[in-house]
């Protein structure tokens, strides 16, 4: 059985995102489907002394059209030093974590890099967190399938593409997915519930819904275990 989970590339993803991941023997890119402005594509949230606070990359903005462009066109704004600041704040904030300095060297480079692409940038930090936490999916963009369609026709023949039977989603999927047409096709759904348990945080109080770094800096190897099989 090949498992596969269809996700839009985003910013140092929360632990959800890489437990798609962890399900999954091929993980694809979404980044030619449209830019949504206020999504997770170029910002997450990160725990400080100060309390939870959001890291944003700054993006090119030709006119009010970023919506309309896909993913992985959309190109960092480089005139800030939003990197540096980015760099700045991680290690302010998790400086004092058990094991921030056994992955602070794999981090540091992606903050001293200037790739043209936001989807550059996101999908290396990815893979590297994801090889970090012991997770050997192959990944693929869906830029590179060429493959068109709409909804669940293209996931349904992203999935066939890649010789998948069973299919990986999150929750709100089920608005939209048409299942019929995927069982139709020999392919299995499983949806994600994402029901974590608590893990001790630098800054209290807890909030799980912060990104990647936070379990990563505190419980280290154990992180996978710690995270998904508590």
């Amino acid at each position: 059985m090949t498992t596969c989970a269809i996700l839009q590339p985003s910013y140092i993803p929360w632990r959800g995102y890489f437990h798609q991941i962890q399900k999954s023997d091929v993980f694809v890119f979404y980044d030619d489907v449209q830019y949504d402005k206020h999504g997770w594509r170029n910002r997450n949230r990160i725990k400080t002394a100060n309390g939870t606070v959001w890291l944003s990359v700054p993006v090119r903005h030709k006119g009010n059209v970023t919506q309309s462009i896909p993913i992985k066109d959309i190109e960092i704004a480089w005139e800030q030093p939003w990197n540096t600041k980015h760099w700045a704040t991680v290690t302010q904030s998790y400086a004092r974590a058990p094991h921030f300095r056994r992955y602070a060297p794999l981090l540091e480079p992606f903050y001293k890099n200037r790739p043209r692409f936001l989807a550059d940038l996101t999908i290396d930090l990815t893979i590297a967190l994801a090889r970090a936490l012991g997770l050997g999916s192959r990944f693929v963009r869906s830029s590179e399938l060429g493959i068109g369609g709409h909804r669940t026709e293209r996931l349904l023949a992203i999935l066939q593409a890649l010789g998948a039977d069973r299919y990986v989603c999150g929750p709100a999927s089920r608005a939209y997915l048409e299942e019929g047409s995927l069982a139709a096709a020999g392919i299995t759904v499983e949806y994600m519930h994402y029901d974590y348990s608590m893990y001790r945080q630098l800054h209290p109080p807890f909030d799980g819904q912060v990104s990647i770094l936070d379990p990563l800096f505190m419980l280290g190897p154990e992180a996978p275990q710690q995270m998904w099989n508590p």
